[in-house]
């Protein structure tokens, strides 16, 4: 899988996550702890987005 590819994926799971946790935090009843996991969750392919957009760059810098 090329890394544009990867970052598409990426980006479109992060989009999921955030649904999900808009869903569940208008939800009756949601569960803080189902909408922390699904917030570090998120943070954690934001994170993996950013390194996969800084080895783009560097890949289009050579």
């Amino acid at each position: 899988m090329s890394l544009q590819n990867h970052l598409v994926e990426l980006e479109r799971r992060h989009q999921t996550l955030e649904k999900q946790i808009e869903t569940e935090k208008v939800h009756p009843g949601a569960s803080d702890l189902k909408v922390a996991e699904l917030k570090r969750k998120k943070l954690i392919l934001k994170d993996e987005i950013e390194r996969v957009r800084d080895g783009l760059k560097a890949a289009s810098v050579h």
